[in-house]
């Protein structure tokens, strides 16, 4: 078979990803770190036809050196790692993979609220500790029923309508924030719609469910965290940015929540000496809730399927920037 189209990717995906393009694509892979410089991308994609990345970001520049770029793919959910207005000026869909994450991120927010309320982590570093308190962390550390507590979901995507969806089925009240209201779904999943200061203010636990924009840095601060419940726990799966961290930290400090659950940071990875590592009350995993063996498979497929549909001529299933086609013509 005569392979028409040439692919670069930043960083390897699941093989059967790989498997599809390479039937019908000259792939070129490269395991770059997140970090990698602008530059170092630039030797490999002037007369690509595709780039796909999964961490490290696809700059403007990048973007004007890549002269027969026809489509991006972004291996995942969220796409602020690419410049989506310089690849819209240029006519070039942007496509990734919003289903993908969902079940994965969802169970782990539920893992999060679990792992919370029960001090499984502590507990768990009691025991295993010879320096802490051992066995007394029974009596020390009293956790709380699920049951009739209020979660507090700000976004309802996919993955936020999953989330509720499962917090469903342990009991608990749902109430949402989102910048636009989903009566559909408030009716479907038997949950109530409250502005950002009410949910706030009402709610045990709060999910955030939100890309990185510039309306959504640093929504939750010092603010929002003064008007939450002292009893009350903060769980992030979105972007680390979303959340003011010098506040967060302000906050565990002084006692304004009883704690939180972070995914993701300000800076990734978290450093060493970042005062979140210190505190019991948190718990913390590394950009990884979406890492199953599940959505590996999935987003490879997905991102690989779309990019194929796109050099093809035809519309994409999962796009960012759909505005390009007002004026392009493509085929069903």
């Amino acid at each position: 078979m005569n392979k028409k189209y040439k692919i670069f990717l930043t960083q390897s995906i699941h093989e059967l990803g790989l498997n599809k393009l390479s039937e019908e694509c000259i792939i070129e892979v490269k395991n770059f770190p997140e970090n990698v410089s602008e530059d170092e991308i630039i030797k490999y994609v002037k007369d690509v036809d595709a780039i796909i990345t999964r961490l490290p970001r696809i700059t403007r520049k990048i973007i004007e050196h890549a002269q027969n770029l026809k489509v991006i793919g972004r291996h995942g959910v969220g796409y602020d790692n690419i410049d989506i207005k310089a690849a819209t000026e240029k006519g070039i869909p942007v496509v990734y993979t919003p289903e993908a994450p969902c079940e994965p991120v969802a169970e782990h927010v539920i893992g999060f609220i679990i792992a919370l309320s029960k001090n499984i982590v502590i507990a768990d570093k009691a025991l295993r500790k010879p320096t802490w308190i051992g066995w007394e962390v029974r009596h020390k550390y009293i956790g709380r029923n699920i049951k009739e507590k209020t979660l507090g979901i700000i976004g309802l995507g996919r993955i936020g309508a999953l989330v509720a969806k499962y917090a469903k089925c342990l009991g608990m009240k749902i109430i949402y924030y989102d910048i636009y209201r989903k009566t559909d779904l408030e009716k479907l999943l038997d949950i109530n719609y409250r502005e950002l200061e009410n949910l706030l203010k009402e709610s045990d636990f709060i999910s955030l469910n939100v890309p990185l924009t510039k309306s959504t840095e640093k929504l939750i601060g010092e603010k929002e965290l003064k008007i939450m419940k002292p009893t009350a726990y903060l769980i992030n799966t979105s972007r680390g940015k979303v959340i003011d961290e010098k506040a967060l930290i302000k906050a565990l400090k002084e006692k304004w929540i009883a704690g939180a659950a972070l995914d993701v940071f300000w800076e990734e990875p978290i450093s060493k000496d970042n005062p979140l590592i210190e505190f019991d009350n948190v718990i913390l995993s590394p950009h990884m809730s979406a890492h199953t063996e599940e959505f590996f498979i999935d987003a490879a497929l997905t991102i690989a399927e779309d990019v194929l549909r796109v050099l093809k001529g035809k519309k994409p299933l999962y796009i960012v920037n759909p505005e390009i086609y007002s004026s392009k013509d493509f085929k069903e």
